[in-house]
């Protein structure tokens, strides 16, 4: 007997691919989607299939165009375009993503309802931080404005309206979490760990916009899976609840650690030169200089985070380091 039924999309991401293994890991019944992007982990996805052939599948589809779901308590939506500066230069895939695949979803759920089971699913979306905007001094919590600074953050905030609105009009369930920067093994290296390290490893300058000024909260993927784990099966319905670690620190701080990590073995032993390794030149458009969101309503659900940043960047540094990069 399964713990509980749920369809994953965005299985094949690097939050997806970790939150997958770890219900499959706690009993539940998993279906997967996933389009198979350039960001997708076909590897690890296959070797969930392989490692779990009776209660992992999945299929090779977009969200924006599937027309029915398999039975399930829960649909969590992972499937998302989420690139920033992929957002700046084109935003098509964003908005197909990101908001008309979530329309997608929704439609499904609400409308051919007795397809899936005679209840409708929970719909559980993964939003972000950035929906809220940047602040130098300030902390948001789940009631602030949504004031969005960038394309993508802008397609997720619209995600968001239209869940709670579609909530209000249709009677469906939701969990909206939104999470903050996530860092761990199998990520993709157009995030700024997995760049860094493969930029150290050709030679090159590690790309570190607007200086490294910058503020960031990193959250380890591991924590982030188990929160959403928790979300589902402790936290009230219909709200929205925040995930972050209570560590932040500038992009530059994170770099420096990384470098130091990557020579040294350690983050506390410097290198002589930083320059050597850091290219200031580039400048995001419309870069957000702080994100900072409170956490208490999830915390008062038992939640805290493990892992720990300054403990985790050594390990994952020397992971990517011997990594085979098949992107």
């Amino acid at each position: 007997m399964y713990k509980h039924i749920a369809v994953v999309t965005g299985c094949a991401g690097f939050i997806g691919t970790t939150f997958t293994r770890l219900l499959l890991e706690k009993g539940w019944l998993v279906y997967g989607i996933d389009k198979f992007t350039y960001v997708a982990n076909f590897e690890e996805v296959q070797w969930l299939a392989d490692t779990y052939p009776d209660t992992f599948t999945y299929t090779v589809e977009d969200i924006k165009n599937i027309d029915r779901l398999p039975e399930c308590d829960v649909v969590f939506n992972l499937a998302a375009e989420s690139d920033v500066d992929n957002s700046i230069l084109n935003m098509d895939n964003f908005i197909d993503s990101n908001i008309s695949g979530v329309k997608n979803l929704l439609e499904i759920i609400t409308h051919r309802s007795v397809q899936i089971k005679n209840n409708k699913p929970l719909f559980f979306q993964v939003s972000t931080d950035e929906v809220y905007g940047d602040t130098l001094e300030n902390t948001f919590d789940e009631t602030a404005p949504l004031i969005p600074s960038n394309p993508y953050a802008a397609t997720k905030a619209a995600a968001d309206m239209l869940i709670e609105s579609w909530s209000r009009t249709h009677g469906l369930d939701y969990i909206i979490a939104r999470p903050s920067n996530n860092y761990g093994e199998n990520q993709y290296p157009e995030k700024l760990i997995p760049t860094a390290v493969r930029r150290l490893q050709r030679g090159k300058k590690i790309k570190l916009h607007n200086k490294g000024k910058p503020i960031r909260s990193w959250t380890h993927v591991e924590d982030t899976a188990e929160a959403f784990i928790l979300l589902y099966e402790k936290a009230c319905r219909n709200n929205i609840y925040n995930i972050q670690s209570d560590y932040e620190q500038t992009n530059f701080i994170t770099v420096k650690k990384i470098i130091n990590a990557y020579f040294m073995g350690a983050i506390n032993i410097e290198i002589p030169d930083y320059n050597k390794h850091i290219d200031y030149s580039y400048d995001r458009p419309g870069q957000d200089v702080r994100y900072s969101i409170s956490c208490e309503s999830i915390k008062n659900y038992g939640w805290t985070p493990k892992k720990v940043f300054d403990e985790e960047i050594v390990k994952l540094v020397d992971y990517y380091k011997k990594r085979k990069w098949k992107w």
